[in-house]
């Protein structure tokens, strides 16, 4: 693939993202399908769109894993599916208010209390679902797993209160938000479309450079995700550099420093710090 060929591939895919398009392969397709047969489908989708994703996918053949996947001694399965998800989310499209009854860390309950839930979110890293939500009493913007929910109804809400909260939520949210710059290494350009797809779930902005023929990755997120941005990074090992973001290099130091020094090897910090960061 030469270099124009990337370039067109990248603003081809960043155009479908943006319109809110997504390409999917036979072999998704399929996959998806193999999926749908799964009893957690019914509890998933409504009635109307779990017929509407098998009638499109009726065309293509069911995944046969049969051949490939032999399950051994497994481990007890975490389900990725909530029962509350789905009442969570009408919430959230339709920005009505709630009434949740919540427990706190030492099993304490809180009961019925008043709030507004902006957004789901899946951590990858702890394989669990939370609610971020606005409690009006106590004005505060809240992170609550789904687990720990006992309840939740709908409650009125003025349109103008919500629209002042979820002004409030996005002030909060840009104040906590950080930025890191990853480099691709050149010998790497050629795997763009899977390093990117490591950083799928972040959001980001990409900047090509062809007078040195280098990309560059610009990942906006939060200060808790950090954690989960040094694990892609430590995935992707020599294929990227942290080019900005001084405590990404600080952890990425660190951990190369302990590495090294396990197998007998030391190492000087600046000799360290400009071949693993990137300075």
């Amino acid at each position: 693939m030469n270099l124009f060929e990337k370039i067109f591939n990248h603003q081809i895919i960043s155009r479908l993202e943006d319109s809110g398009t997504f390409m999917i392969t036979s072999h998704e397709r399929a996959w998806l399908k193999t999926m749908l047969e799964h009893p957690a489908a019914a509890d998933a989708f409504t009635a109307g769109t779990l017929d509407k994703l098998r009638s499109a996918l009726v065309p293509d053949q069911v995944m046969d894993t049969s051949p490939h996947l032999i399950e051994k001694a497994g481990t007890m399965e975490k389900q990725v599916y909530h029962p509350l998800l789905r009442p969570l989310r009408r919430h959230i499209m339709n920005k009505t208010g709630i009434r949740i009854t919540y427990e706190m860390k030492g099993g304490r309950v809180n009961t019925e209390h008043s709030g507004f839930p902006y957004k789901l979110e899946y951590s990858m890293v702890k394989r669990e679902w939370y609610l971020l939500w606005y409690h009006i009493r106590h004005h505060a913007f809240m992170s609550t797993r789904l687990k720990k929910i006992h309840s939740v109804t709908s409650e009125p809400i003025e349109s103008s209160a919500a629209e002042s909260i979820l002004k409030k939520i996005g002030k909060t949210l840009e104040s906590r938000k950080t930025e890191a710059v990853i480099e691709i290494i050149r010998t790497y350009n050629e795997e763009l479309s899977r390093i990117l797809y490591v950083f799928s779930s972040f959001e980001k902005k990409v900047e090509y450079a062809a007078d040195t023929d280098t990309y560059r990755v610009t990942v906006c997120l939060l200060g808790d995700e950090m954690e989960y941005l040094l694990s892609k990074i430590r995935f992707l090992g020599k294929r990227i550099r942290v080019v900005e973001g001084d405590y990404l290099k600080k952890r990425m130091l660190e951990a190369s420093t302990k590495a090294l020094e396990r197998y007998g090897v030391v190492a000087g910090e600046e000799e360290l710090t400009s071949s693993l960061v990137g300075e």
